[in-house]
């Protein structure tokens, strides 16, 4: 629980004030019961022939101290409500801030082994553990403490011998609270966990819904996920049963505790030591610290929650993030990039995934790189991004080593368009914000005409405010990859990415967006990058790099490679007797 005092210790000055204000408030409730104690011994059962105004005069005293107490106490509990809500709604904003800022820092490597669903599942669930921790602890174990000390202290004043009972109830219910608390702490850890699991399969189902359900796996994906609520099932009978354990025992033992402190009560009165007051005082202040101090089991359970909560929490802070250069070189514009003897490989591979890759691009150039599946091609463009970071060799953005720029810097500079377009849900307006928030109306409009998107404006009537699906879910392949291209042009980048971006699109709608790329690249306004497989999208490229396992076995333009009878000769030989047989049928 380091990790929860960390985010504590800002507000240790609050959090003093709300305890004081809690125990102000819980000495005042247990003033009460003494003012009416001796409103039973002085007045209801000793008026020793004392006038009948003179009694109601003492009662009226004595019962309006009593409201004005009752005043403070209620003051002070809500004032003590509002700051411990205070302290609760900052201290969950911030654990929510910080682990969403290093969930989006860490590294690209260690992103991709985890589900978005589980971070969110995670941040939501140590909001929540927490907060109510929080409220219990002030509410309940704080205000129960204060009164103890309370009780121990009026019990010392009358007589020694109530001390002992309350020494040995308090032992009693530790040494229980203890000992199954232990128990529950990991039975609370494995139930985190498995409802991580689960989020983060329930966010994935739904993400590929069109998946699920276009292949009739509707009902084997429902059986799947019961299989994880069924395990936190189980894991939640055994927290009952080890919660109900501890309360049914708590429960017994303060019984026990109450009625031993009655049978002294009566042996004091008996032996002329308490009045009926005090023992009336006794036992309503006894009341009112021991109801509470049932709630101990769920006090102990929202600890563990909290603490398995935070747990996982630390975890997440600890990953490694993008690592930054302490002194970095200033890039300026971007005008030239160059790969020197690149090689890299993935952590959980054998063989490299590049293998001694050397280019280089200046603006205006446009350079392809090619190859069968597996050559490495994506794994080029995750380095160009600085999301992956090389095994040896140097990556160079105008002649500066990547390991000493700010990686954010560059990107600003970049457009890219991926395999996978990724739209938002709202509008084409929304979208192109996106990346640039400050983009005027004709910036977007003229983003849009260039890549070819005048016809999606012309047949929608609300224009830049026509609202998208949740991944462009109205949109066709073609249309939601245009809208993508147009968001990578807005930003007037000075390296712009396509990443096989007409690999999942038909042979008509390729070509259309082929014949945008090519205006793009002829405009020669910044350094393209073509990835590709299908290299009927890359025949204009001024370099094309043919990639194989990783390595670069040819180089040169599209007549060139036609010409060496290479793999890329091999290549189009294929695709072009793809192409016949489709015309053909």
């Amino acid at each position: 629980m380091k990790i929860f005092w960390n985010y504590m210790r800002p507000h240790r000055w609050l959090i003093l004030l709300s305890l004081l204000l809690a125990g102000t408030g819980q000495i005042m409730t247990m003033i009460d019961p003494m003012i009416f104690g001796k409103i039973i011994d002085n007045y209801a059962l000793h008026p020793n022939g004392r006038p009948e105004n003179e009694l109601v005069k003492g009662v009226s005293f004595w019962l309006a101290v009593a409201i004005g107490v009752a005043m403070v106490a209620r003051l002070a509990r809500s004032l003590q409500d509002f700051v411990m809500r205070k302290i609760v709604q900052r201290f969950g904003m911030q654990v929510f801030n910080d682990g969403l800022k290093q969930t989006l820092r860490l590294s690209f490597q260690e992103f991709e082994e985890q589900r978005s669903g589980e971070t969110v599942a995670l941040l939501q669930k140590v909001r929540t553990d927490t907060e109510r921790f929080i409220n219990s602890f002030i509410n309940i174990l704080f205000s129960s403490a204060v009164g103890i000390g309370f009780l121990i202290w009026y019990a010392i004043n009358k007589h020694w011998a109530l001390v002992p009972v309350f020494f040995f109830g308090v032992v009693v219910l530790g040494t229980l609270t203890g000992m199954l608390s232990r128990k529950m702490k990991k039975i609370q850890r494995a139930i985190n966990k498995e409802t991580l699991k689960m989020s983060g399969s329930i966010t994935e189902s739904l993400r590929n819904i069109e998946l699920v359900k276009s292949l009739g796996l509707t009902f084997p994906e429902i059986r799947r996920l019961r299989t994880f609520t069924k395990n936190i099932y189980d894991l939640e009978m055994k927290k009952v049963k080890q919660v109900r354990t501890l309360s049914f025992l708590q429960g017994t033992t303060l019984n026990l505790l109450r009625q031993s402190i009655l049978f002294i009560l009566l042996w004091l009165i008996f032996h002329k030591v308490l009045s009926t007051g005090e023992l009336i005082t006794m036992q309503f202040i006894s009341t009112t610290i021991f109801s509470p101090l049932q709630e101990l089991g769920s006090i102990i359970l929202f600890y563990r929650e909290a603490e398995g909560s935070l747990l996982l929490f630390d975890q997440l802070m600890h990953k490694p993030v993008e690592e930054r250069p302490v002194s970095p070189t200033e890039l300026g514009t971007l005008d030239r990039i160059r790969f020197s003897n690149i090689v890299f490989r993935h952590q959980t591979a054998t063989q490299n995934a590049l293998d001694g890759i050397s280019f280089s691009a200046g603006m205006g150039d446009t350079v392809a790189f090619v190859g069968p599946s597996g050559s490495g091609k994506s794994t080029l463009v995750k380095l160009l991004l600085g999301l992956y970071q090389p095994v040896s060799g140097e990556i160079y953005f105008n002649d500066v080593p990547s390991s000493e720029i700010r990686y954010n810097q560059l990107r600003r500079q970049i457009g890219f368009v991926s395999q996978d377009t990724q739209l938002f849900a709202g509008t084409i307006k929304d979208n192109l914000l996106f990346v640039k928030a400050d983009a005027t109306d004709a910036e977007m409009l003229e983003a849009l005409d260039k890549a070819s998107c005048t016809q999606l404006l012309a047949r929608s009537p609300n224009g830049l405010n026509t609202v998208l699906g949740e991944g462009g879910l109205k949109l066709s392949g073609g249309e939601k990859q245009r809208i993508s291209i147009a968001r990578a042009l807005i930003r007037h980048p000075r390296l712009l990415i396509f990443d096989e971006a007409t690999s999942a699109l038909d042979s008509l709608t390729e070509e259309a967006i082929t014949d945008t790329v090519r205006s793009i690249s002829a405009r020669r306004e910044q350094i393209n990058i073509l990835i590709a497989h299908r290299l009927s999208t890359i025949m204009h490229a001024d370099t094309i790099y043919v990639l194989e396992k990783g390595k670069v076995v040819e180089t040169g333009t599209h007549e060139e490679l036609l010409e060496i009878k290479g793999l890329y000769y091999a290549m189009w030989r294929q695709q072009i007797g793809e192409r016949r047989n489709i015309s053909a049928n």
